[in-house]
């Protein structure tokens, strides 16, 4: 058991709070099928919650092969009506999915306009579009159907929940990054225009922005060698560049991992509810509930 926090509470896992997450912004049903199939689906920390889970993600990733061998044209050309077949039916099984997570929420419309919402429907839309539209070559490239349907990798986000603690990290530290990035980009302006007049055309430096293009790829380190100074001034500046870009990769990284710190360092609440007056917010650790006295059922742990 995790070490309690000074109010006597065990913090979360990311499990338990992105579950707690979902209950407070899409609405959790308190009774009948409705809540059995929310339990399944949304709750990851029970026994049944993580095997719908573990076969999603293998249906997930079963799907998105698929996709990949599809645009292989040996392997489409010889097992063309397997992979139509196995196609139709992820298609069919996530559309049945999509349909059971709207059913089960009390705010279904929240989670249709979500993130993860729209992901689900991407990961449908793009096999029925091809069937309701048999022309769609004419309107629509069959490529952006298949790249369309990639996008089912995105739904792994919802089950791996250190995505969460990432995405929390980014959003927490946008203004750092933006001024970072303004940074960067003055930088680039400026040496980009200094190297066209050292260097000028005739060394491959035409244009200021051809020359911006030309410190981009110096900055970050890749370097195409499409442009190359031949001064001993530009050579210099050039070095400087490359060394200042090993520093600018890590200021990034360091603003980042500091904000996930703090994410994972942070005061989390409990979502333990009484079965009797449904108290929220009880201790995991509690055998009694502070609101009405009622012995409470052992924490269900996996």
């Amino acid at each position: 058991m995790k070490a309690a926090t000074k109010s006597g509470a065990v913090p979360l896992t990311p499990q338990q709070l992105a579950a707690q997450e979902t209950q407070q912004k899409y609405g959790k049903p308190e009774r009948g099928w409705r809540e059995q199939v929310y339990t399944v689906i949304f709750e990851a920390e029970t026994r049944t919650g993580r095997a719908f889970d573990l076969l999603l993600i293998a249906a997930i990733l079963i799907s998105v092969t698929v996709v990949v061998l599809s645009s292989v044209a040996s392997v489409a050309e010889r097992y063309g009506t397997w992979l139509t077949a196995l196609e139709w039916f992820f298609t069919i099984l996530f559309t049945i999915e999509y349909f059971a997570r709207l059913s089960c929420l009390q705010h279904p419309v929240r989670y249709a306009k979500s993130f993860f919402g729209i992901i689900d429907l991407l990961a449908i839309v793009p096999t029925y579009i091809g069937l309701l539209l048999p022309g769609a070559h004419v309107l629509i490239d069959v490529r952006i159907l298949r790249l369309l349907r990639m996008f089912r990798i995105l739904k792994l986000t919802s089950y791996v929940h250190e995505y969460t603690v990432l995405g929390r990290a980014l959003l927490a530290s946008r203004r750092k990054i933006l001024i970072f990035l303004s940074f960067v980009m003055m930088v680039v302006f400026l040496l980009g225009t200094v190297m066209y007049v050292v260097e000028g055309p005739e060394n491959g430096y035409s244009s200021i922005p051809t020359s911006i293009y030309w410190a981009i790829s110096t900055m970050t380190t890749v370097g195409f060698g499409d442009i190359t100074p031949r001064t001993d001034i530009g050579r210099t500046i050039a070095s400087l560049m490359m060394l200042l870009g090993w520093g600018i990769l890590a200021v990034p990284t360091g603003i980042i991992s500091a904000e996930m710190t703090v994410q994972r360092s942070s005061k989390l609440v409990t979502t333990r509810t009484c079965p009797t007056c449904l108290k929220e917010g009880l201790d995991d650790d509690a055998s009694f509930c502070k609101n009405c006295g009622v012995a409470l059922p052992p924490l269900a742990r996996d």
